[in-house]
C-alpha cells in the first residue's frame, strides 16, 4: 500500500514521516503520474492560496478529484481542509469540492496565536488527540452527509469525516500523533481490497487538464 502526500508547498514532509512511523509508504505527489497507483492522499498544511495555485499549474485538479471519485481515502489537515471545502467563508472559489462545509480561514488569529491542544475524538479512542492548530480554519456548516469528529470546548467543529474523506482544522502530525494516519491507512486497505461482489475494480487514475 502506498499513500500519496501533495508535496507542492507546506508541512509534507512531516505526513511522510508518520507515514513512514507507522510502517506505511508515503509517496511525495508532485505531477499527475505521482497518482497512479496509490491508495490514498493526504493534503497537508500551508498556505492554501498558494497551494490552489500550484495544483492548477500541475494539473492536478481533476486527478486528485478522480482518486477521490474512486473511493480512495482524502485527508486534509489545516489548508487542506479549505482546500476541500465545497464552500470558503468570504467567497474564495473552491478547488476540490468534497466535503459538503463552510470553512472559515484564520479563525484562531494569526500564527503567533498558535497553540497545540488536546481534542476529543470518539471515533479514534478515548484517549484526546494531540493537535497544533496554527492560522488554523474552523468549520461553520455541515452538510447531512458529514459527520463531525471533534469539537472544541467551546463548540467549534474541528474535524469532520464525508464517505472517504477526512479533514482537521489542526495539524497532527506536528504533535506526534499518528492515529488520524492509521485511520486513513486502514481506509485505505478497504480501498485497495473491498471484498468479492463489491463490483469495484481499481484503476489507474487518468491523467489530464483539470477544468474550472
Amino acid at each position: 500500500m502506498r499513500i500519496g502526500v501533495l508535496a507542492l508547498q507546506g508541512a509534507f514532509r512531516e505526513h511522510l514521516s508518520t507515514l513512514e512511523a507507522i510502517g506505511v509508504e508515503g509517496v511525495p505527489v508532485r505531477l499527475p503520474a505521482d497518482l497512479d497507483c496509490v491508495s490514498g492522499l493526504i493534503l497537508p498544511g500551508g498556505e492554501s492560496t498558494t497551494m490552489r495555485r500550484l495544483i492548477d499549474r500541475w494539473d492536478l485538479r481533476a486527478p486528485i478529484l478522480e482518486l477521490a471519485a474512486q473511493g480512495a481515502p482524502i485527508f486534509g489537515t489545516c489548508a487542506g481542509m479549505i482546500l476541500l471545502a465545497r464552500e470558503i467563508a468570504g467567497g474564495e472559489e473552491p478547488i476540490l469540492p468534497l466535503l459538503d462545509v463552510t470553512v472559515q480561514r484564520n479563525a484562531f488569529g494569526r500564527q503567533l496565536e498558535s497553540f497545540e491542544g488536546e481534542v476529543s475524538v470518539p471515533v479514534l479512542g478515548g484517549r484526546p488527540v494531540a493537535g497544533v492548530f496554527i492560522r488554523a480554519p474552523i468549520v461553520e456548516r455541515t452538510g447531512p452527509a458529514v459527520d463531525v469528529l471533534a469539537r472544541l470546548d467551546d463548540g467549534r467543529i474541528v474535524a469532520v469525516r464525508e464517505r472517504n474523506v477526512i479533514a482537521t482544522a489542526f495539524h497532527p502530525e506536528l504533535a506526534g500523533e499518528t492515529r488520524f494516519h492509521r485511520l486513513l491507512a486502514t481506509m485505505a486497505s478497504a480501498h485497495d481490497d473491498p471484498g468479492e461482489g463489491s463490483g469495484r475494480r481499481p484503476h489507474p487514475v487518468r491523467r489530464g487538464r483539470a477544468t474550472a
